[in-house]
């Protein structure tokens, strides 16, 4: 090697080394910080609760604010997510309920989420995640409530008015589907296993491509490879943690046919969250069936100029014909604005339900 590219690099190395040590140093500052601010919130009866999605959510925000580059903001909120979340585990470990088995995208959306700390406890249903939670079992649980190509997700909606916990957080994900198998190319495939969402949402590539392929459905991406793992002549339709989890080879990579589509996740969890400036409020409401009556429930929303960013109707329980109304607004509920529409929407639905107000994901 050249020796003056090996005195330049040589040089750039050890810089590299005294901020990795410099870093280190401060990670454990932080680290013992934390670990003091639990003792403080002990020592004021004050330790229930550690982790606070407000806060997470206000530090990532004034972290990406004050980012430099050429980091981007993505990668600089990963990171701190990551450190806020070995943290908050030397405090309290988290327990996180999802829908599981291991490798799913709820999976992915909890690590997104939480971080790589806490105790992930995969549940075989949505209506487990719930219980877990709600028994104490699990301090949060993830929960997908729609996708934008197939819509909402009724049973976690259904749940979400069975239940008495509160939505404290929401989580984006951007919903990669591979093409996964043991072989190494398509030719000599027999059959393909998918969660009946993922076929629907590849419909068009697997019509071009896998034509006459048997599909399969079953319980979910995850499920589909570890079947696809222990059949050498079958493929599944799965997410990379799925592909990693089992070793299997990518034959196609994204072949959604909406290259936007993406899958929304709530945390639920028996307590909420506090304002952060950049919030969502959800509710649940009906009204009485008769003329204008949609109208009348929402007016107050519009003349306090509440953005509404989603409006989803589902049958009511043991109603037939009658429906209750599932809204998304900005803002948090404590918002004196927002605080003021509530009021007078409740005045007039004939049921309200607020599931709670939580950081809006970026």
């Amino acid at each position: 090697m050249n020796p003056e590219l090996q005195r330049e690099l040589a040089g750039k190395r050890q810089e590299i080394d005294d901020l990795d040590r410099q870093m280190l140093e401060l990670l454990s500052r932080r680290a013992r910080c934390a670990q003091e601010v639990g003792r403080i919130k002990a020592r004021h009866g004050d330790a229930g609760y550690p982790y606070r999605p407000e806060r997470e959510a206000q530090v990532l925000q004034r972290i990406a604010s004050l980012n430099p580059g050429p980091l981007p903001d993505g990668a600089v909120r990963q990171i701190f997510r990551e450190v806020m979340s070995a943290c908050l585990a030397l405090e309290l470990p988290l327990k996180v309920a999802y829908l599981g088995p291991a490798g799913t995208f709820s999976e992915s959306a909890s690590r997104k989420h939480f971080g790589s700390a806490p105790d992930l406890m995969p549940r075989v249903s949505i209506d487990e995640v719930f219980r877990a939670v709600e028994a104490n079992h699990a301090d949060y649980g993830v929960v997908p409530v729609e996708n934008s190509t197939e819509g909402a997700v009724g049973s976690t909606l259904d749940l979400l008015l069975a239940h008495s916990l509160q939505v404290c957080g929401e989580v984006q994900l951007r919903i990669h589907h591979h093409l996964l198998s043991r072989a190494e190319e398509m030719a000599g495939l027999k059959r393909l296993y998918s969660h009946a969402q993922s076929l629907a949402q590849c419909h068009e590539w697997l019509n071009r491509n896998l034509a006459t392929l048997p599909r399969v459905p079953v319980a979910s991406n995850a499920e589909a490879a570890r079947m696809a793992a222990e059949d050498p002549e079958s493929c599944a339709i799965a997410g990379e943690a799925a592909a990693d989890l089992y070793g299997l080879n990518r034959l196609a990579s994204n072949i959604e046919d909406d290259s936007s589509n993406s899958t929304r996740f709530l945390v639920i969890a028996r307590h909420g969250a506090g304002p952060t400036g950049h919030d969502k409020t959800s509710l649940v409401c009906s009204t009485p069936n008769r003329p204008g009556a949609i109208y009348e429930l929402l007016e107050p929303l519009v003349r306090h100029g509440v953005d509404m960013s989603r409006l989803q109707s589902r049958p009511a329980p043991g109603g037939m014909w009658e429906y209750v109304f599932y809204i998304d607004v900005i803002g948090h509920q404590n918002d004196a604005t927002l605080a003021a529409a509530l009021a007078e929407l409740g005045q007039r639905a004939a049921f309200i339900k607020v599931l709670g107000s939580y950081p809006a994901a970026r």
